[in-house]
């Protein structure tokens, strides 16, 4: 990324917005694998500058249906947000379980450059950090993949991983069989990919290299416990996310080398709230830079504990305002007033023609 300076003083100074259909476009434009290529690489980068950014756990406001969060963070020339929902019962009144939307300003002004959506995204840049973290944590030569919970984004991550990590069988379980028929559906395009439906858990994770869990119901569930675990097994754990929902049981985690994007926001949020506060974590940041190792050996079982960080998001709005900006998909809009007289707010009344004549209101 470049300079991101802006005379804000131009005329002609808009903010950028990028609707669902512009990514859509977008993606349609440069092929999907550049497109997640080029996110996780974004990601990455980012990461490897983790100490330069202003950073905090999410802000989570929590129902008994589900949980609305902001996602903010900074660095010194962009602030970021991203506005996400995780409700499960969606589905059932037409509505997904996770919507967001999201914006870019710059430090210098407060001015916001971009305004996007992000459900999409989401599934994008969720998708983009697992093959972040797995081409640093997994073993080299995997090939076949479990995904447990077959939902929303479920094919997001079969996708990336067959496309950018080389993974040619997936095995798939969820306890909805039309979602794991919908799964196999959407990626039947893909030849080289072979998909495969199975009764439980167990039976799914049997002898893969690699186990994805992504499941939706907000509880202490128990997706894989120690009975389930081979040596060397990867698990990029996604389902954990909030606090009093995890998938994995804490004997697992006890005998794994866990990795987490922000300690801070992970022992609240992720499946590691079931353990004590001082059980080892290593932050990702510290791999991708190089100052921690990854996996120690083949053997060893790795847990990415990941809940979704801000960072992520912010490095997704970027590359979509950069990308938008280079393929010219996108929409300008006056979300913030241009004024000749910027102290004169009230005269935008005059301007726009808003006032209302007394006497015909009378």
């Amino acid at each position: 990324t470049g300079d991101w300076s802006s005379d804000v003083c131009s005329s002609d100074l808009m903010t950028r917005l990028i609707d669902i259909n512009m990514i859509s476009a977008m993606v349609e434009k440069i092929g999907l694998d550049i497109f997640l290529q080029q996110m996780t690489e974004n990601i990455s980068r980012n990461y490897r500058q983790w100490m330069k950014f202003e950073k905090s756990a999410r802000l989570a406001s929590h129902s008994k249906v589900g949980v609305i969060e902001l996602m903010p963070i900074s660095d010194d020339q962009l602030y970021g947000f991203k506005y996400v929902n995780g409700h499960p019962a969606n589905t059932a009144k037409g509505l997904s379980t996770v919507m967001a939307f999201g914006a870019l300003a710059e430090v210098e002004t407060g001015y916001p450059l971009l305004l996007s959506e992000l459900t999409l995204t989401t599934a994008f840049r969720t998708a983009a950090t697992s093959i972040m973290a797995a081409r640093v944590l997994a073993r080299k030569n995997s090939r076949v993949m479990a995904i447990i919970g077959n939902g929303a984004q479920s094919e997001f991550q079969a996708t990336a991983f067959h496309l950018l990590l080389g993974i040619n069988e997936i095995h798939i379980f969820d306890i909805d069989k039309t979602a794991m028929d919908k799964f196999q559906q959407n990626l039947s395009s893909y030849k080289t990919l072979k998909v495969i439906q199975f009764s439980n858990t167990a039976e799914a994770v049997k002898g893969v290299d690699i186990i994805t869990t992504i499941t939706a119901d907000k509880t202490l569930a128990t997706i894989l416990t120690t009975d389930m675990i081979e040596p060397g097994m990867y698990i990029n754990g996604l389902g954990g996310d909030c606090p009093g929902k995890t998938e994995i049981h804490a004997n697992v985690l006890k005998q794994a080398k866990i990795f987490v994007e922000y300690e801070v926001q992970t022992r609240i949020e992720g499946d590691i709230q079931q353990l004590d506060k001082k059980h080892p974590v290593i932050e990702l940041w510290q791999v991708l830079s190089g100052q921690q190792p990854g996996r120690d050996n083949d053997s060893q079982v790795i847990i990415f504990d990941s809940v979704g960080f801000a960072l992520e998001d912010f490095s997704a709005l970027q590359y979509l305002y950069e990308l938008s900006n280079k393929l010219g998909i996108g929409k300008n809009i006056e979300l913030i007033p241009q004024m000749d007289n910027p102290k004169d707010l009230y005269g935008l009344l005059t301007k726009t023609e808003l006032t209302t004549d007394s006497s015909k209101a009378a």
